[in-house]
Parts: C-alpha cells; structure tokens; sequence
C-alpha cells in the first residue's frame, strides 16, 4: 500500500520527536545568545563566538534530520543526522568547559580575544551612553553570571543536554 505525502506528516517515524527538539532547543540556546548580545548589549569574545558555531552548523542539519524523519527516508539518514548532531553539541560542550575554565582561572586563555564592539555608535554625542550601555567583551572575566554559572556555563548544559537528546535519538530512531 503506498503512503502519502499527507500520511507521512500524520504518522512521523521515531527520529522526528528528537530531531524537532534538539533542532528548537539548538535554535533557542543561540537566539539567547544573540539575544543578549543584541537586545541587552553584551558584546561576545572570541571564545563565546567560538560556542556558537556547533549550533550554526547543528540547526540546518537538524532541519535536514527532520525532513528525512517527514518524508520517511531510510532510518540511518535521521541516525546519522542525529548523531551528527550530538558530536557537534559535544564539540560546543567542550568549548564551553574551555570557556568557563579561562573564566574561573583555571587555566589560560588564548592570547589574544578581541572582536570588534559593533553596535558602538560612530557619533560623539551617543559614545558616552553606547560607553554605558555596552559591555565590552573579555575571555577571562565573566559578563554575566546567572546562578553562579556564566554564559559559558550554561552552554555547557544547553549543549549535553541537546547531545543527549540527539544521540538518544540516534539509538532509537
């Protein structure tokens, strides 16, 4: 019996459940991100950059590990998707604890961790408010802590929570 486009919207194979959530939860953690940089004006370092390239890379796979889930593609391409996935947020887990540890001193940073402020006004008169409003970025001091953990941090546990997810996913889709 042949299925139809609509039959396999209505009936999802077992990998699409983890595919949509390690996709809106990758999309989520790093709107945050951008949100805070945007919207509450904490310009990110290099490392914090750094983090968020995983998920760059992780949404439209996870967008591809959806539509093989929806269009009933052989099992092993959401598998393989999945699992992609959860080594990418495994990479971001990493940069994370690397992150934190510069944060708390632990070891030492890279040499250098400049990024460009944008978002600083060109114009003299609004320097002095951007001057208040902006945080500069530092790879060794924390901008923001948020129960005791940092934005690094909290990737950490953004991060293996969506690696968990994902590679579950990946066993049993």
């Amino acid at each position: 019996m042949e299925r139809s486009l609509s039959d396999s919207l209505t009936q999802p194979t077992r990998g699409l459940l983890p595919s949509l959530v390690a996709t809106l939860g990758m999309a989520a953690t790093v709107g945050g991100a951008l949100a805070f940089e945007h919207i509450g004006g904490y310009i990110p370092c290099a490392l914090c950059l750094m983090q968020r390239t995983p998920y760059y890379w992780g949404i439209p796979i996870g967008v591809a590990a959806i539509a093989t889930s929806v269009l009933k593609l052989p099992a092993w391409t959401t598998r393989t998707l999945l699992l992609v996935i959860g080594i990418l947020m495994l990479v971001g887990a990493g940069l994370g604890v690397y992150h934190a540890g510069v944060e708390w001193h632990f070891w030492e940073g890279p040499a250098t961790c400049a990024t460009t402020a944008s978002g600083v006004s060109g114009n003299v008169g609004d320097l002095l408010g951007d001057l208040d409003s902006k945080h500069g970025p530092s790879c060794t001091d924390a901008a923001l802590r948020v129960l005791g953990l940092s934005f690094a941090g909290w990737n950490v546990i953004a991060s293996l929570i969506l690696a968990g997810i994902a590679l579950r996913g990946a066993t049993k889709a």
